[in-house]
């Protein structure tokens, strides 16, 4: 009796100091090494982007007069060349790191909280409410992007914020119809019915009980709408719709790459690199994240 006193004790006290679910997913996201590498990388590339223009010898729109075009070199300091206005390229890379990584993380966060909340309320409510909101999402949908960005700059002007706010009012659509689909599988559980036979409010039970269930397939779409957000943005810029000099991102830096890819190919490899591997990052995290948060993958 006394030693079925003790071991009952013991694995009381174990679940009464067990791990939270965060400290539990992210034990599981350190064994996952390619995850881990990218999200190390990730920091670095981050931290370059704020810290290195200022660290670099040469500033932003800083011309070198007997540079123009010039290939990588350690003897006049432009360790990845220059541009065809001879400014180093190293800097405007760093630089426009800042402005697609802002771009990407801000337009990323609209459509998360916009497409998390829509989606979970049409979910949740069901009946005519969600087929009213998914047929707003539809019409959404129809609106040519480029249309609604075009009108955005002619009706208020040529803004960076404009960029945040053309971006995440589309790319929200697509998270309110993932979190929808996870909140239809998830209302009929279990939890969710002993809430509402507790009395607890549709509002709590939305907040607090269907959006941190639909935590993983979310997270993972936030890395895959990143890079995506990264691409419009430079695609935006590349039409003239985006950044504008003296403001430069990667996708108005690989433009220009385009051009002299064959007499300067330093122009696009630079940028091109910087985009690639923030691209790649965020994929392997993104995998490694879903397994985390995952717990029946384990």
């Amino acid at each position: 009796m006394t030693t079925d006193t003790t071991t009952l004790t013991s694995d009381t006290g174990d679940l009464s100091a067990g791990d939270s679910l965060g400290r539990d997913a992210w034990r599981r996201l350190k064994r996952n090494r390619a995850a881990m590498v990218s999200l190390v990388l990730l920091i670095f590339i981050a931290a370059a982007c704020v810290a290195g223009p200022w660290l670099t010898p040469w500033g932003l729109n800083e011309v070198n007069w007997d540079a123009f075009r010039s290939p990588p070199s350690l003897e006049d300091g432009h360790l990845a060349g220059t541009d065809a206005n001879g400014r180093d390229l190293l800097t405007r890379t760093l630089y426009g790191g800042q402005i697609s990584l802002s771009v990407a993380l801000v337009a990323t966060f609209v459509s998360l909280v916009i497409g998390v909340l829509y989606g979970a309320v049409a979910g949740y409510l069901g009946g005519r409410v969600d087929n009213l909101m998914m047929r707003f999402v539809d019409i959404m949908y129809s609106l040519p992007f480029m249309f609604l960005v075009i009108l955005l700059m002619v009706v208020f002007g040529r803004n960076i914020l404009l960029i945040y706010a053309a971006i995440g009012a589309v790319e929200w659509l697509d998270m309110s119809r993932i979190v929808r689909g996870q909140t239809l599988a998830l209302k009929r559980r279990e939890f969710v019915e002993a809430a509402r036979a507790l009395g607890v409010r549709s509002r709590t039970i939305v907040m607090r009980h269907l959006i941190p269930n639909t935590l993983g397939p979310v997270i993972v779409y936030v890395t895959l709408t990143v890079p995506k957000v990264i691409l419009l943005e430079s695609f935006l810029s590349f039409l003239g719709l985006g950044v504008q000099e003296p403001m430069t991102s990667w996708g108005v830096l690989i433009s220009e790459g385009v051009d002299t890819m064959q007499s300067a190919p330093w122009m696009l490899l630079v940028p091109s690199t910087f985009l690639a591997a923030t691209l790649l990052c965020l994929n392997f995290l993104g995998d490694g994240l879903r397994d985390a948060l995952d717990p029946r993958t384990h």
